[in-house]
């Protein structure tokens, strides 16, 4: 987990312990267009992503993590 600038904020609505969280963030992360995806250690519940704009868009990303069984939404584009 660690800084970088968003692109995209998802709110993820549980409370996830480090392996889970650790587990989404990769998950993500691998999505073809993602640069990367980090939740901050300060702010468990933000997911703050970078990503190629003609790559993948903001919901696809979302939709990604709600099949992960994750309740989230963007608050930030």
């Amino acid at each position: 987990m660690s800084d970088c600038h968003p692109d995209i904020v998802i709110h993820i609505d549980e409370t996830l312990d480090d392996r889970a969280l650790e587990a989404l963030e990769r998950r993500v992360g691998l999505q073809p267009g993602v640069v990367s995806a980090c939740i901050h250690e300060d702010r468990r519940h933000l997911m703050v992503i970078e990503y190629e704009h003609d790559g993948i868009d903001a919901q696809a990303i979302l939709h990604t993590v709600r099949d992960q069984g994750v309740h989230a939404e963007l608050i930030g584009l």
